[in-house]
């Protein structure tokens, strides 16, 4: 350890049998090496002397907030070494305790040898201060370096709302151009807790899909255990796994080794701070970072960044929802799902134009329910209401996709046939009439359709066409039942 001898050691851990083999595999790297299960017993060897490394434990720990007093033996130390070993499953205490000062950390569980050879680096001392210092400061400019262009690379994927899938593909993208990042995916939350794999960007052709076997409802694939990204989203923590065989899972590290994937970074996203989680972001790297606090909280607030962006795109869905239930209102009849007579006119007034523009033929229709109040006063309106929406739904179904329905008032209706003569016009007037008089209608009574057909002229408005529609419906219901009649 760079030519001088180390005199003492503080080894702190709750663990009795963790103290043990710390002392058995690392004890002989020191003159002295304490071993202390408490966190009084660590600030009173710190107070009796400076030991060269403290070194921290932090399996059996369950929650952040017992971590207190680890946070002030770091800031005690002042920058002197300071050795962090913390649990895989809570990597998120990391850039928390990072607040009270500088320290390594290794993720556990950790081999013999590594843990050996943590303890190594971590005592090794610069042979040239200034160089080291000056070496720190480049490290720290190419951090800066490294963070900004991944920014900006988000900034310009996320300049638009987009839908969230072509979104998370554009995040995806961004994310690769950190340095290292071989693999990127973002998980989204669905409805009903269905986690899906809404997109990924592979640089070392790893189908997330088929390592997790499945696309969606991913909180049950096999790995929900030990794979980061859904650890992320079921604790709502950052996870960083710096090696896949710690995971537990020997497929899995295997799938993850041979395509070159030697750490995974995931952090959960959040519409909200505090708020539920709506999914993950996961990065996996081909080699082993230790990242600083700068990064931790680069990736955090990038994470944030994705969250409100993904937050927009699904204010925006919903907008447009609603924009097109109250366009929808707005336009169509409550009752019989036909358009209402504003749409109608519009409609009409739009045909006419065209049809005056490119000299086609234009034909309406028009038809009653002839004796419809009648109908009501027997059987009730719940009873006549079940007859209109029937006869629009009749009329509908005959109808061609450029045609329009629409009810003007009462139980009058008209049809706007485009490209369609006054002889079409009448043979299509006689189908909806046969069809409406076989019809099996929900009434005990007969229901009467009187009928009338107009083509449009050159100089024709709104208008002038209803007039003369309406002019010949009345002719038609004084000819007899069910009758048609063409408008002069």
């Amino acid at each position: 350890m760079a030519g001088r001898s180390v005199s003492a050691g503080v080894f702190f851990s709750t663990d009795s049998v963790q103290r043990m083999a710390f002392q058995a595999l690392c004890g002989e790297m020191f003159a002295q090496l304490h071993l202390t299960e408490t966190i009084d017993q660590a600030v009173d060897q710190l107070g009796q002397r400076q030991p060269d490394l403290l070194v921290l434990d932090l399996n059996g720990y369950n929650y952040l907030n017992e971590l207190a007093g680890i946070g002030t033996l770091i800031r005690s130390r002042a920058g002197a070494p300071v050795l962090v070993l913390c649990p895989f499953d809570h990597t998120s205490w990391l850039p928390e305790l990072m607040t009270f000062g500088h320290f390594d950390y290794r993720i556990c569980p950790l081999i013999d040898d590594e843990l050996r050879q943590s303890v190594v680096q971590a005592l090794v001392q610069p042979v040239d201060a200034a160089a080291a210092l000056q070496q720190q400061l480049l490290d720290k400019e190419k951090e800066l370096r490294d963070v900004l262009g991944v920014q900006r690379s988000l900034q310009r994927a996320l300049a638009s709302i987009e839908p969230v899938e072509t979104m998370a593909a554009h995040i995806c993208l961004a994310l690769c151009n950190f340095p290292g990042v071989r693999h990127t995916a973002l998980l989204h939350m669905k409805e009903r807790g269905d986690l899906q794999l809404v997109a990924q960007e592979s640089r070392n052709h790893l189908d997330l899909a088929r390592l997790l076997q499945r696309r969606d409802r991913l909180l049950q694939s096999p790995l929900r255990d030990i794979f980061p990204p859904l650890l992320s989203v079921a604790r709502g923590e950052l996870m960083l796994l710096d090696a896949p065989e710690k995971a537990g899972n020997p497929e899995f590290a295997m799938a993850l080794h041979d395509r070159g994937v030697r750490m995974v970074l995931s952090l959960p996203l959040r519409a909200a701070p505090g708020g539920p989680e709506i999914g993950a972001i996961s990065l996996m790297f081909d080699r082993h970072i230790m990242f600083s606090r700068e990064q931790f909280a680069c990736f955090t607030g990038l994470a944030q960044i994705i969250s409100f962006a993904l937050g927009m795109s699904a204010l925006q869905h919903q907008n447009e929802e609603l924009s097109g239930q109250l366009s929808q209102m707005s336009t169509v009849d409550s009752l019989t799902g036909a358009a209402n007579r504003r749409a109608g006119e519009e409609m009409l007034d739009h045909e006419l134009r065209r049809a005056r523009r490119y000299a086609i033929p234009l034909a309406v229709l028009s038809f009653d329910v002839v004796g419809f109040q009648s109908e009501n006063d027997i059987y009730g309106s719940s009873v006549g209401d079940a007859v209109l929406r029937t006869v629009a739904t009749i009329v509908k179904e005959r109808l061609r996709t450029s045609d329009l329905l629409a009810r003007m008032q009462g139980e009058q209706f008209i049809v706007i046939a485009t490209h369609t003569n006054a002889a079409d016009a009448m043979r299509l007037a006689e189908k909806l009439r046969k069809a409406i008089v076989e019809a099996d209608l929900p009434s005990e009574a007969t229901v009467v359709i009187s009928l009338s057909v107009s083509q449009t002229r050159s100089d024709d408005g709104v208008s002038a066409v209803l007039e003369r529609l309406d002019v010949a419906l009345q002719r038609a219901k004084r000819v007899g039942r069910c009758c048609i009649e063409l408008a002069d």
